[in-house]
């Protein structure tokens, strides 16, 4: 490490893991005195073309001078960062701080040169790149706000990295060199390309896990059963199309074979590549597993091993020294702890998991950070998909376990690209970056639907296997959060299948118009009453009788599309006695024929105890391709394959209820439909169908919605330097504090929002002074914590109109509640009248800042209703923000009550988001009461609080969590 000479400790904050463009992981970290070997060893295997183009000159090696100038930081005006895979450099980039004429200097300089080498065979993997970034913010660390650098003409993918990176920047042409310089400040260009290329190299890293040409089981017991020789079997019967090996060092050295599989007793005698191992050895003996891999170079790891950070403090301990050692190679975990992961694309077909059959392809992709509850998901969409719909089936499933390094925000930078998945599923247990995956979330959801259901929602904690920052927000508005983002939140398993089922295949409805059809008139009402519940508008239902014929079913149906005021059809059936599953049959060839014909609109059938229906439409729609593997197990649909006795235990595919179900003994076959048929949803009762369709209604709404979002308005009264210098002026008086009454209203005038004057009062005389230069009539109210908002416990006097109901009101109050010094009146001028409010704004180091808006009072506060956006709000959601609260009404005439200046509560909302916005230091706002009017509105309180703003890890360059 560094001399006591050097200026500075070593930074080890500025050590990052992160995702190359291949998919592959490097480590970043600060260039030390230790590392002269390594420099040494670095050049000697760099060309001498790149040689040429980094030093201008023919320069085949370093003299002990420059080891000595490469390898000396100060960690101030001279700086050098490494990326290292397997501890050997593998690219360098340093900075040296400059001043006028070029020469070195220090502080206050703010410019410095840069350069960069890196190594040939490492060229091309977006290295340079991920310095660049990390350089950068270095520089702006230390003071830096200009990059210059000297570049060769021929030495143009140097050229490109300057070029391409955002930064605003000039280029000129002296002496046989191109001179680029370019400011650090991040622009929105190069967060743009920042977000692009983390993107590619995220994506790409999932890829490579998911979609492996080799995959090597090691762990695989000598008998049969047990976990890695189940895996194996699973990976081996699904039909995988890549290579696939048995590892366990138990085996005898003849032992070549294992169950049909090429076996062996290391990684290391693998002859050929390896993409992708998947580790079921205890967890004692993963290391020594992990260093094999890394040195034969596996480019990824399911870890199914537990023993980690599920397992306590000891076990977490076990799961950093994991993550460490694999990114030391390079290589991504998916784990530990997982239950593993699923290809169904016919160019892979990879079930490397404990499902003992593949799942049934389709256009649905899932994630799980629970073994449990992934294996529920499987179950209930096997079950669904054959019994049900036919043909929804998983293109990819995840199951992440402890989630020490691939997370559902990695997942989801794949879904987003990949052609095989339309609709994504994920259950939740934690968000590790809230920020990021709101982000990532609000652009997936604006190409193809993203469910959530998160578990451990009311629990406080993360589960024990997740290693997150935890959010101080509460979960309702975190979920609202997501809502704004796009996410469809659902509260259960179930509701994420019924959602995922009729959005992997059926189109967004146009509007919340449901028409509703059926041949039993009280399902129907049923189905109506459901629609009112979930804000849906629907039509009178239309009763066919218990008579109807499929023929009946199909011209009604027909007619109910051709319908211009109805976005949706809810279609109802009871059994029809007698016809048994040839009535069924010709039902649903009747639905899905009207439905094809107008293919525009969503449909879904409600049935009760209809196996036949749920099949016949299965029937009439499935494009579920058949058993391509004769060693595949096949399955009727609806109900899977029994578990050979080297499988794990397989998940309950049917509830004994469909065992015993006369129909289960009767499916139709399956046939093929046409492509691109949409497949009709069935659902067992009306609310889960209507709840699924409600979520489908609100969605299609945000696409719309996402399509425009608005804009952040420009305010000319605002004074965002004068509001700078009085933030900072606070803050040198102390690391965080609450303002004072003055000081928070001379910041909030800042930006145009001015608070009603309350003058203090702490004695009669005081108030009645107060109330002279105000100007009666006034207002007299404690603001003691227990009092303060609080009109219903009676610590507010109003309309107080002159001296004597003054006093008299005064000693009211002291004589309820207490001595003035306990109480704290304070006397107001009265606002005009209106309905009380409260806006807040909120910045929370793991979600990021949020404005919340509601009605004030004990009723809102006890029912939660406070609607939440994040921050910077634009118009647009301003305009919905106040119109998502249940109690909106109120600002809106009810009752025959005036609405409210609706305009001039927007503007205030816009004005504290853009405050909070401006200056993060403004870490919490509170505006309550605001009493809006018919015309304009009062701040009658506020509070303002100030802390140096939390670190943004979504401004910063790109890094992999740190471990």
């Amino acid at each position: 490490m560094q001399t006591s000479s050097d200026r500075h400790e070593y930074p080890a904050h500025w050590e990052a893991d992160v995702v190359l463009r291949d998919g592959g992981t490097a480590r970043v970290r600060p260039i030390t005195v230790d590392d002269a070997e390594r420099l040494v060893s670095f050049y000697e295997q760099v060309s001498d073309e790149s040689k040429y183009y980094r030093f201008f000159a023919p320069y085949p090696r370093l003299s002990a001078k420059d080891v000595h100038r490469f390898t000396h930081h100060d960690f101030v005006d001279r700086v050098g960062l490494a990326a290292t895979i397997g501890g050997e450099f593998i690219a360098t980039v340093r900075y040296d701080r400059i001043g006028a004429g070029g020469t070195p200097a220090s502080a206050p300089a703010d410019e410095a040169e840069v350069a960069f080498l890196v190594q040939d065979a490492h060229q091309g993997r977006g290295v340079a790149s991920a310095l660049l970034e990390h350089i950068a913010a270095v520089a702006r660390e230390r003071g830096i706000r200009r990059f210059a650098a000297e570049v060769l003409p021929a030495n143009t993918k140097m050229i490109k990295v300057f070029m391409d990176a955002g930064y605003t920047q000039k280029r000129s042409f002296e002496d046989g060199v191109v001179r680029l310089e370019f400011d650090l400040e991040p622009t929105d260009r190069s967060l743009a390309v920042q977000y692009a290329r983390e993107h590619r190299a995220e994506a790409r890293s999932v890829q490579r896990l998911l979609q492996p040409g080799s995959v090597a089981v090691i762990g695989t017991g000598r008998t049969p059963g047990g976990v890695g020789r189940s895996i194996l079997g699973n990976i081996r019967d699904a039909g995988y199309t890549g290579r696939l090996y048995a590892v366990n060092k138990a085996l005898p050295e003849t032992q070549k074979e294992l169950d049909g599989v090429p076996a062996c007793r290391s990684v290391r005698e693998i002859d050929g590549p390896v993409d992708l191992a998947v580790v079921t050895v205890p967890a004692e003996h993963v290391p020594e597993v992990v260093t094999e891999c890394g040195e034969h170079g596996v480019q990824g790891l399911v870890v199914i091993s537990a023993g980690y950070a599920d397992s306590g403090p000891d076990g977490r301990e076990r799961q950093r020294a994991l993550v460490r050692h694999a990114r030391t190679y390079g290589m991504r975990i998916i784990g530990p702890n997982a239950f593993g992961i699923v290809n169904t694309s016919a160019q892979v077909r990879l079930n490397a998991s404990l499902a003992p059959e593949m799942p049934r392809p389709g256009r649905i992709g899932l994630f799980a950070q629970s073994g449990a509850i992934g294996i529920a998901l499987l179950s209930r969409l096997h079950r669904r998909g054959g019994g049900v719909t036919g043909v929804t089936g998983v293109s990819t499933f995840v199951s992440s376990g402890n989630r020490a390094d691939v997370s559902g925000n990695d997942v989801l930078q794949y879904w987003y690209d990949d052609p095989e998945t339309d609709v994504a599923l994920m259950y939740l247990e934690s968000i590790g970056n809230p920020r990021k995956f709101t982000r990532l979330a609000r652009r997936t959801a604006a190409v193809k639907p993203l469910v959530v259901v998160q578990g451990a929602r009311h629990g406080g904690v993360a589960p024990q296997g997740h290693a997150v920052r935890a959010t101080r927000l509460p979960h309702a508005t975190v979920s609202a959060l997501l809502r704004q983002a796009g996410v469809i939140r659902v509260d259960t398993i179930t509701d994420l299948v019924d959602a995922g089922l009729l959005l992997a295949r059926q189109p967004l409805p146009a509007g919340p118009r449901v028409a509703i059809l059926g041949n039993s008139e009280s399902l129907g009402l049923l189905t109506y009453d459901a629609c009112l519940s979930e804000g849906l508008r629907p039509h009178s239902p239309l009763d066919l009788t218990t008579a109807a014929s499929a023929d009946d079913f199909h011209a009604a149906l027909s007619r109910a599309l051709a319908d211009d005021t109805c976005d949706a059809v809810v279609v109802t059936a009871i059994p029809t006695v007698g016809e048994g599953s040839a009535g069924d049959a010709a039902l649903a060839e009747a639905l899905r024929s009207a439905a094809a014909a107008e293919p525009g609109k969503p449909v879904l059938v409600v049935h009760v105890e209809l196996g036949g229906l749920a099949e016949a439409l299965s029937a009439a729609t499935s494009t579920a391709p058949q058993a391509t593997s004769a060693t595949a197990p096949q399955a009727t649909a609806g109900t899977a394959p029994q578990a050979t006795s080297n499988t794990a235990p397989q998940a309950a595919s049917t509830t004994p209820e469909e065992s015993r179900s006369p129909a289960a003994a009767q499916r139709p076959p399956s046939v093929q439909a046409p492509e691109g048929a949409h497949l009709i949803p069935a659902y067992p009762a009306a609310e889960r169908a209507v709840r699924a369709l409600a979520q489908a209604v609100a969605y299609a709404q945000w696409r719309r919605d996402a399509a425009d979002p608005g804009k952040v308005p420009e305010y000319e009264d605002i004074d965002e330097k004068g509001a700078a210098g009085l933030i900072a002026g606070h803050l040198a008086r102390g690391q965080g504090l609450t303002l004072g009454t003055q000081e928070t209203c001379d910041l909030l005038g800042r930006y145009g929002i001015h608070v009603h004057r309350a003058l203090p009062a702490p004695t009669p005389d005081d108030a009645v002074a107060a109330a002279r230069t105000i100007g009666y009539p006034v207002a007299l109210k404690a603001t003691a914590p227990h009092l303060r908002h609080r009109a219903d416990l009676g610590g507010v006097r109003l309309d107080l109109a002159d001296e004597e109901q003054l006093r008299r009101a005064y000693t009211e109050l002291t004589e309820l509640f207490g001595r003035p010094e306990e109480l704290r009146p304070v006397v107001q001028g009265m606002a005009p009248r209106g309905v009380d409010t409260v806006v807040r704004a909120v910045i929370d180091p793991a979600a990021g800042a949020a404005l919340s808006f509601g009605l004030a009072g004990a009723a809102t506060q006890l029912l939660g209703d406070m609607a939440h956006r994040l921050i910077p709000v634009t118009d647009r959601e301003a305009t919905s923000l106040i119109r998502s609260i249940r109690t909106a009404p109120l600002l809106f005439g009810w009752r025959g009550s005036a609405p409210v200046d609706s305009a001039a509560l927007e503007e205030l909302l816009l004005r504290v988001s853009r405050l909070v916005d401006d200056h993060p230091e403004v870490v919490a706002v509170t505006l309550e009461p605001v009493i809006v009017a018919s015309r304009g509105l009062s701040v009658l309180s506020a509070s303002v609080r100030l802390a140096p703003p939390p670190a943004r890890d979504d401004l910063g360059p790109r890094t992999l969590p740190a471990y």
